[in-house]
């Protein structure tokens, strides 16, 4: 098949994961044309997202005079299926008008974006992420585009499925993934019922590069965690800070490397310059994939104490080195992590959390080892993402031929 994927960034550090299907779609003998609603940021490292930049098309980078242009000829040609283009832009909006601008601006925006898919010969359009790019798929489709699917990853989307009228996303596209099955739950819960048999579970690979790897076993005298996160509220981090600050006071001896970039960054170096854990917990700013590896093999664990979830992907790459993880009980995650392989931890526990790394940091040898080898032996089963690229284009193919 002849594909296009759209994302609203990409690539993008934090969606490397949409790279490596792509790839594996690729693997399987299709063409795939990449776009983005936004240009990519400069904050780039990984070759392997360079070069994909070089080969994505950023719909806002054509600038107004372009977009206006495009829609004017949409109007001209197409009128009838522009007029009701514009029609389901205002429906999908909220009543707010800024909610209006926008879905106008995603008007134009799909206009475009509908002009060079049909010129392409692109036969379906896979979204990542039922924010802006799925509304500006579904109205590409309005357009005349391709028929359109996405990917769903949460918790944005499930944060606000009536402002982003998740209901009728899922009624207009041919198929809807999931990344696990409690995120399958929550679209099943915001869509009709007659909508169900489209949803289905695509889980998110990792890089083979974690995978071809013949890692050690944590090293018991290691006394290093990493969390590897967006500096941002959902992942908890402030409480994790708190976490260090009473593990010193219990005589713990460890440190904290925190790889990621984020709006809460200043806010955090600031909490750790407060609890003077300068020597214990450093921010490590952002990382290359094969930097990121090296830190998570000089790791006893890898902990992540997020408050809102889809399943991090961090969570599959410290697991697929064998290292065990500390997490928290929602979304996803407990469909991959159990006691078998670290420590579940109910969010928002910091007492909980405390517990957690303290049993890491007296857990035995064979003990880490055992976690380990469970977890890089299921992430190896659930989560290759040449496997998993192959389940999205099954069911791109299946609900084609659906009709």
């Amino acid at each position: 098949m002849r594909l296009a994927y759209l994302c609203n960034l990409y690539p993008a550090i934090s969606h490397s994961f949409v790279r490596r299907e792509i790839a594996g779609v690729e693997g399987l003998g299709h063409e795939v044309h990449r776009f983005s609603l936004r240009p990519a940021r400069a904050d780039l490292r990984d070759e392997a997202d360079l070069n994909d930049a070089a080969e994505t098309s950023a719909v806002l980078a054509q600038g107004p005079v372009s977009l206006l242009a495009s829609a004017l000829a949409m109007l001209v040609s197409h009128p009838v299926k522009s007029i009701s283009a514009l029609g389901t832009a205002f429906r999908l909006s909220a009543p707010s008008l800024t909610s209006k601008f926008k879905h106008a601006a995603y008007w134009l925006e799909a206009a475009w974006l509908a002009r060079r898919l049909n010129r392409l010969g692109i036969e379906h359009l896979h979204a990542h992420f039922g924010t802006n790019s799925t509304a500006v798929a579904l109205l590409t489709r309005a357009f005349g585009g391709p028929p359109f699917s996405f990917t769903v990853h949460g918790p944005d989307e499930f944060d606000a499925p009536i402002a982003l009228s998740l209901g009728r996303k899922i009624a207009a596209a041919k198929f809807v993934a999931a990344i696990s099955s409690y995120g399958r739950s929550q679209l099943m819960r915001w869509s009709a019922i007659d909508d169900w048999g489209k949803i289905g579970i695509v889980r998110c690979g990792i890089d083979c590069a974690f995978l071809e790897a013949s890692p050690p076993p944590p090293d018991a005298r290691s006394r290093k965690f990493v969390c590897v996160a967006r500096l941002s509220a959902q992942k908890g981090l402030p409480l994790l800070i708190a976490a260090c600050e009473q593990l010193r006071a219990a005589g713990e001896s460890f440190s904290l490397t925190i790889i990621g970039s984020g709006d809460m960054h200043a806010e955090i170096e600031q909490d750790i310059r407060r609890r003077e854990l300068e020597g214990i917990v450093s921010l490590a700013g952002v990382r290359t994939s094969s930097e990121i590896r090296d830190e998570l093999l000089a790791a006893r664990a890898f902990v992540l104490p997020s408050f809102a979830e889809g399943l991090p992907v961090v969570l599959m790459e410290a697991l697929a080195l064998c290292r065990p993880v500390i997490t928290t009980a929602i979304a996803g995650i407990p469909e991959l992590v159990d006691d078998q392989c670290g420590w579940l931890v109910p969010a928002g526990s910091q007492q909980a959390l405390v517990d957690a790394m303290t049993e890491a940091l007296h857990a035995p040898a064979e003990d880490l080892a055992a976690k380990g080898a469970v977890g890089r032996e299921r992430v190896a089963r659930m989560h290759d993402a040449a496997r998993n690229a192959a389940v999205l284009i099954s069911s791109i193919e299946t609900s084609a031929g659906a009709g």
